[in-house]
């Protein structure tokens, strides 16, 4: 066989795969659009995506502490920064 004979083989089966609609190419789709819905979800209730660097201990002791109350983090998070700012 041929180098080129070799090409055609390899992208014939990469098609063959994209037209099956393989697991990544169906899995990659739906994950973007849970994300995307998320995002609506989380704007129609006024939250807004907030970023910080914190000290590793830091963060160990608000997972603990959210274990323990049963939250998630970001209710965790949002209830300390508003008992916080409150005093």
């Amino acid at each position: 066989m041929k180098k080129t004979d070799l090409a055609k083989n390899d992208a014939k089966k990469l098609m063959n795969k994209m037209v099956q609609g393989g697991p990544s190419f169906g899995n990659a789709a739906s994950a973007g659009v849970d994300k995307r819905e998320q995002r609506k979800r989380d704007q129609a209730l006024g939250l807004v995506p907030f970023a910080v660097k914190l000290n590793g201990d830091l963060v160990k002791r608000l997972q603990t502490l959210a274990t323990e109350r049963g939250v998630d983090m970001n209710t965790l998070v949002a209830d300390v920064l508003a008992k916080g700012l409150d005093n």
